[in-house]
């Protein structure tokens, strides 16, 4: 047993849920309903990944459309914002009276064999009747290790795993590269390279824009992706019409110097150098599957989709279930809030199911 380690929690959990963002959370209300036993856990704050979305940002989807628990969601205008979706969803967890592990995270999830704990000591009864379970090993942020045990897991860890790094030559993008993007104040007469052409980039570009910042867009397709938002999409055509926004189409960035970028054109292979403080790579994150895959749950290489039945939402290791965005694989526009959160439902009856 490590250092700092607690006995394992008995008697079992029906479910442990690792994860608490809104997806995570349907399935821990959905699994309350059924008068399963449940233990949510999550390395950060509850909706951690909407804590890092931009502090202006306004949602794609209507009010009714992310609501779970059926709990309403009562807003002035039909699109929340941030703020309001923050707090929306801590309003479902004290309504619901949700106990959420925050800043515990999951260091490991091994199954168990019959009546075993991961630390090969008996813990009186099977687990799943006479099958395997599985041990959730957690570390708290005082580095207090303990272990849960539960008849089955879901992992609902969501899609911002990692982003899609750039892999910049020169030496000159240490600290000066970042992957996110919250506000623009801190970008203010500053030259700023926008990597990206989803809805992310644009909205981002735009608002940098009207911050009194110089900006550059650099996208490696001839089009803005699809998935920019309607009313969006006229404004950053205009502000690129006008020159208030420079476009590089069917480029990437080559090299950073100092002060300096180097933007290479696909079609013709000529280089531009451009001043340059800051490169905002707005180009995805992909999910983290070192849980599922330690418990040996297979991914497709090609979309990074976990294998599951869309039915139960249960992989291909039984007692192992998957909700939210992380069924979506690379592609986290297939899979959002308003479609991710039925997913809880159809856990909830499948653990139902099988629970003695």
């Amino acid at each position: 047993m490590q250092a700092n380690a607690e006995p394992p929690e008995t008697p079992p959990r029906d479910l442990a849920i690792v994860g608490a963002g809104p997806c995570g959370l349907a399935v821990a209300v959905a699994a309350k309903n059924r008068g399963l036993r449940f233990a949510i856990v999550d390395r950060g704050a509850i909706t951690e990944s909407l804590t890092r979305y931009p502090y202006y940002m306004t949602f794609f989807s209507t009010a009714e459309r992310l609501e779970i628990g059926g709990v309403p969601f009562t807003i002035p205008e039909p699109k929340p914002t941030r703020r309001e979706a923050l707090a929306y969803y801590r309003h479902v967890v004290a309504h619901h009276r949700l106990a959420v592990r925050q800043y515990e995270e999951v260091t490991r999830v091994v199954r168990l064999d019959r009546g075993e704990t991961a630390n090969d000591s008996p813990v009186g009864n099977d687990i799943v009747g006479g099958n395997t379970g599985f041990g959730v090993h957690t570390r708290t942020r005082d580095g207090r290790h303990s272990e849960l045990l539960a008849r089955t897991v879901v992992i609902a860890t969501g899609g911002f795993g990692e982003p899609n790094r750039l892999d910049l030559p020169g030496g000159g993008a240490r600290g000066r590269l970042i992957h996110y993007y919250r506000e623009p104040f801190p970008f203010f007469d500053q030259d700023v390279l926008v990597v990206g052409g989803g809805n992310s980039a644009v909205e981002a570009a735009l608002e940098l824009h009207r911050g009194g910042v110089r900006v550059r867009m650099v996208h490696f397709a001839d089009t803005f992706n699809r998935g920019v938002k309607p009313w969006v999409r006229p404004d950053i055509d205009n502000r690129i019409e006008h020159g208030e926004i420079v476009m590089h189409w069917k480029s990437r960035i080559a090299a950073l110097g100092p002060r300096t970028a180097t933007i290479v054109s696909d079609d013709t292979g000529a280089a531009t150098e451009v001043a340059n403080d800051w490169v905002l790579a707005m180009t995805g994150w992909r999910p983290d599957h070192t849980l599922l895959h330690g418990l040996g749950v297979r991914t497709d290489p090609r979309t990074g989709i976990p294998d599951h039945d869309p039915a139960t939402m249960e992989t291909s290791v039984p007692g192992v279930y998957i909700a939210g965005v992380i069924a979506a694989g690379f592609n986290a526009n297939r899979i959002f809030i308003e479609n991710g959160r039925e997913h809880g439902a159809l856990i909830a009856a499948a653990v139902a199911r099988r629970t003695p």
